[in-house]
């Protein structure tokens, strides 16, 4: 009795994870806009200095996107306890679509008038610095699932 009771168990067990599997538009939403999220380690006593560094580089290049079009928003987020975990910077793009991911030389074109090229002389310069404070330890591309 015992061995029936046991295998009615598991069959029952096997079965439940069987039908436990959402699926997409059914029991969630996938958002169309997608998020390129890239994790980087710097060094804990060198933060400020990458984020000033950010905010003549990577932010000055995000408003000029936002600015054509190209992005729809962009984050940078901090950790507050910078000596643990693999990561202690976040810097997030958002995208309306995949859409905005596809090359395109118009596109490219009206970011450079856009940002100038005072922007890029001076990115080429800052960035050279990076390598000795900071490591870029992964990059997604996020969409925001919605369970219902």
């Amino acid at each position: 009795m015992k061995m029936r009771t046991l295998f009615a168990s598991l069959a029952l067990a096997i079965s439940a994870n069987a039908f436990a599997d959402l699926k997409p538009w059914t029991d969630y939403d996938v958002a169309g806009e997608l998020s390129n999220v890239t994790t980087v380690k710097v060094d804990s006593n060198m933060i400020d200095k990458y984020l000033e560094g950010l905010r003549d580089t990577w932010i000055t290049g995000s408003e000029a996107a936002k600015a054509v079009g190209q992005i729809k928003d962009y984050e940078i987020y901090v950790s507050q306890l910078p000596n643990s975990g693999h990561f202690n910077v976040v810097l997030v793009t958002t995208f309306e679509s995949a859409a905005d991911l596809q090359p395109s030389m118009e596109n490219y074109n009206a970011f450079m008038k856009q940002w100038g090229e005072e922007n890029e002389k001076r990115t080429e310069k800052i960035v050279q610095t990076y390598p000795e404070i900071r490591e870029i330890t992964g990059e997604y591309l996020m969409r925001k699932i919605t369970i219902k």
